[in-house]
């Protein structure tokens, strides 16, 4: 999924005006966070044709703090331009929701005394 230049053209209001010395575009930017958003992967297997993964990463998190990146997906499902829900369909699970089966924690600690072969030596002694 990558945005045209007149399909970024409709969102382009949106987003903050780049100044200074900025080496990835708001346009790439949104094809990165939208590559990333379709495939699911990690930001370090982010392609190198987008820029430097942390760059765009930091981004992502200053436009998130903001509330950016909430309004540009908003207009992407108005516009129809991405296929996807972030609000609705979006999901993370994590080792605190995910139920382990009960076997997946070790055998059952034995508890119960085994009974002595010899009957006498199972006997307490009387201290005199």
């Amino acid at each position: 999924m990558e945005l045209t230049q007149k399909q970024y053209d409709k969102i382009k209001h949106l987003l903050p005006t780049q100044r200074g010395n900025v080496k990835i575009s708001n346009r790439d930017f949104v094809n990165a966070m939208l590559y990333v958003a379709e495939n699911g992967c990690k930001w370090r297997r982010l392609p190198k044709e987008f820029g430097p993964w942390h760059t765009i990463y930091m981004r992502m998190r200053r436009w998130t703090d903001d509330g950016i990146l909430v309004r540009v997906f908003q207009a992407l499902q108005e516009e129809a331009l991405a296929g996807m829900d972030m609000a609705d369909q979006s999901l993370s699970l994590d080792s605190t929701c995910v139920k382990a089966h009960p076997d997946a924690a070790g055998a059952m600690k034995k508890t119960a005394r085994k009974p002595s072969e010899k009957p006498a030596a199972a006997r307490t002694r009387k201290s005199t």
